[in-house]
């Protein structure tokens, strides 16, 4: 493709092919056709699509959803951290709070690795959605039913999660200089 004049993002067999205008990248559509067909190959027909990417609606590429000059982890990949999160918060979990802060520290870490370059806006949603599961862990442990809202941010503020060793995405993105919208 750069033989073609056409700047191409890949990483293993998936790929972007960037261009300026509609013209080009059906141009650039027409080459990636003939070559996989020369080849023996096909393309994904669901995937391979021509986006305007300043656009809404934008596309997805390894995790990220790519649109209007800003990216963010796609909802697949919110999704599945939450899972993980979900599995290491259980109400009914017998770990001590720190243990459990422990495991849920590396899920975060990890995944805030991959996607920090998303928007700012991806991070502070998500810190709090822990610290939720995290109130939910201590009412359980008081007695008391229900998710942790209300009075828990009194009880159980957000210091009192930094003090316990808790990562912040949010605080983590700050750190690495990033520009903050707050």
């Amino acid at each position: 493709m750069a033989e073609e004049g056409f700047q191409m993002v890949r990483y293993a067999d998936d790929f972007v092919i960037l261009c300026r205008s509609e013209e080009e990248a059906q141009q650039a559509l027409l080459k990636v056709e003939e070559w996989t067909d020369s080849a023996g190959l096909s393309l994904h027909s669901e995937k391979t699509r021509v986006v305007d990417a300043t656009r809404h609606g934008g596309f997805d590429f390894l995790g990220y959803h790519f649109e209007r000059g800003y990216k963010w982890p796609r909802k697949k990949s919110v999704q599945k951290l939450k899972e993980t999160i979900r599995c290491q918060t259980k109400r009914t979990n017998g770990h001590s709070l720190d243990t459990i802060i422990s495991q849920v520290n590396r899920s975060l870490q990890g995944w805030f690795m991959y996607f920090q370059y998303s928007h700012p806006t991806t991070y502070p949603r998500l810190d709090g959605w822990v610290r939720m599961r995290l109130r939910s862990i201590l009412r359980k442990r008081q007695g008391k039913k229900g998710r942790g809202r209300g009075r828990d941010h009194q009880r159980w503020p957000n210091d009192f999660f930094t003090a316990c060793g808790l990562f912040s995405m949010v605080t983590a993105y700050d750190a690495a200089g990033r520009p903050s919208l707050r």
